[in-house]
């Protein structure tokens, strides 16, 4: 089945007009416009996506992109400014927030399954420069990352093969991951759900070891006893006092990024209304199941002091217990989760810039398909995106790179805001023009307090970085960038140069 997106924005009266959820072809937008993700009869029309995805392939697109070296990495690093409990804490409100987060996407994914998601529906609901925002956003987030994974995924391979450069590991990875990505969105699915089942057996495998470690049943290499829980909280609950925890927000915030990608899939999944709820379902379980069981492994067993990000503290666990080849095995755990978040960002970026293209804010060239429904130009464009970050990486990694990094740390948790103030202004809508909440194929619980908490909890994140000077440049840098994106995105909206 395609996707006939233009036919999603061709009217524009001002309420809701059919029933959501009941068949796709009747998804209606918040602004009265009926997807219609049906065929298409012009033939001639070459930007056209597919429907192809289940809930399978969502739920692994999403464990793709969240599970990487957030996770891997950079947990060393809260436990080490948190302390133990604290990090467990911050984690358990980082799930709770996505949680509601991803409750707001759930009704507005299935309402309107649309490629672009959160960008259409910020251009709808609130405005088309807070949708074009948002959509930039997104964008750079994915495309920054691209670049700092390729080069990352080249370092690692240096581990076996020292003599190689890094460069010639980070261009055979483009090339895998563009391959991935161009051939059709099934190809990218179930290469992306083999890539996350790694991780995701990988880190089964380390909650399993660890317990086992914790309750003494696998004893320390180093003869010690089996530590329980109490180092947990070795030293106080909280050795840096609860603003410790709390500035670590953002840092845990931006480890759970990527569970938004189902939204962003929406447009390409067969049988949304079924397949969305399932997804987000499932994820939504299972990633706090595995971050918090993670977490809670390696506050216990790692003393707090000796965390950080010089080294993966999963390594550092695995080494404690005695595991084999602990360093290489990980390693490769690693790589493949690079490999698997730069292929969830490529598609996330490509869809984002197929929208907008599709939307008529940048020219519609960028929206062509080919044969497969791939929207090559954008493919091409992200990935050149992604190239030239890393570009800059090593020529300007102190000016470029370094505001670009900041901007993108902040983007997704503005994105989270937009999504919570989306549902929230949807229902509003959807209410105010006669319907019913019943009538809705996936209901947000607990309304308006879900979108409430999840606007609030994600600006709060955003704010508390101001107490931590290794993060506020991120504030710093984003604000104007915000602002700027504004300002153009009305330049051009006077002049006539895009499409209101």
């Amino acid at each position: 089945m395609e996707l006939n997106h233009e036919d999603a924005t061709a009217s524009a009266s001002p309420e809701p007009t059919a029933r959501a959820g009941s068949s796709p072809a009747a998804s209606p937008s918040p602004a009265g416009r009926s997807s219609v993700p049906g065929d298409d009869p012009a033939a001639d029309r070459h930007d056209r996506l597919q429907r192809k995805m289940s809930s399978r392939h969502l739920t692994m697109i999403s464990f793709g992109g969240v599970i990487g070296t957030g996770l891997f990495l950079s947990s060393g690093y809260t436990i080490s400014q948190a302390g133990p409990l604290g990090t467990v804490l911050a984690y358990a409100i980082g799930a709770l927030l996505v949680y509601l987060v991803m409750l707001c996407l759930g009704e507005l994914s299935v309402a309107m399954p649309w490629t672009g998601a959160f960008h259409v529906y910020a251009k709808e609901l609130i405005g088309p420069g807070t949708g074009f925002v948002v959509a930039v956003l997104y964008w750079l987030t994915w495309t920054i990352a691209l670049g700092s994974e390729f080069t990352a995924a080249g370092a690692i391979m240096r581990h076996w093969f020292p003599t190689t450069p890094v460069w010639m590991w980070a261009a055979i990875f483009i090339v895998v991951v563009f391959a991935s990505n161009v051939f059709s969105v099934r190809v990218f699915a179930e290469a992306e759900s083999w890539l996350a089942g790694v991780k995701v057996f990988a880190i089964i495998a380390f909650i399993v070891l660890g317990t086992l470690a914790i309750v003494g049943l696998i004893p320390m290499i180093d003869g010690s006893p089996a530590p329980g829980l109490g180092g947990l909280t070795r030293d106080g609950i909280f050795p840096r006092g609860l603003g410790a925890v709390l500035t670590t927000m953002l840092t845990v915030n931006f480890a759970f990024s990527g569970t938004e990608l189902i939204g962003v899939a929406a447009g390409e999944t067969a049988d949304p209304g079924r397949n969305i709820p399932r997804a987000i379902r499932t994820t939504l379980v299972r990633l706090t199941v595995f971050f918090i069981g993670s977490i809670v492994v390696m506050a216990a067993l790692i003393p707090w002091q000796e965390a950080g990000v010089s080294a993966s503290p999963f390594v550092t666990v695995l080494d404690m217990i005695g595991v084999p080849h602990a360093g290489d095995i990980m390693n490769v755990v690693v790589v493949t989760a690079i490999l698997s978040a730069a292929n969830s960002g490529l598609f996330a970026s490509t869809r984002m810039l197929w929208s907008l293209a599709n939307e008529g804010t940048i020219p519609r060239i960028v929206a062509h398909t080919n044969m497969r429904g791939v929207p090559v130009v954008a493919l091409a464009l992200s990935m050149v995106g992604g190239l030239l970050a890393l570009l800059s990486s090593v020529v300007a990694a102190d000016t470029v790179y370094l505001v670009l990094v900041s901007i993108s740390g902040l983007a997704v948790v503005i994105v989270w805001m937009a999504i919570a103030a989306c549902q929230f202004l949807f229902r509003r809508r959807w209410l105010a023009a006669g319907h019913d909440a019943a009538e809705l194929g996936y209901r947000t619980p607990g309304y308006p307090l879900v979108p409430i908490a999840a606007f609030i909890g994600s600006a709060a994140s955003c704010i508390l970085i101001v107490f931590d000077s290794s993060q506020r440049s991120a504030l710093y840098w984003t604000v104007p960038f915000v602002a700027l994106c504004y300002a153009g995105h009305a330049l051009a909206l006077h002049r006539g140069w895009v499409k209101a």
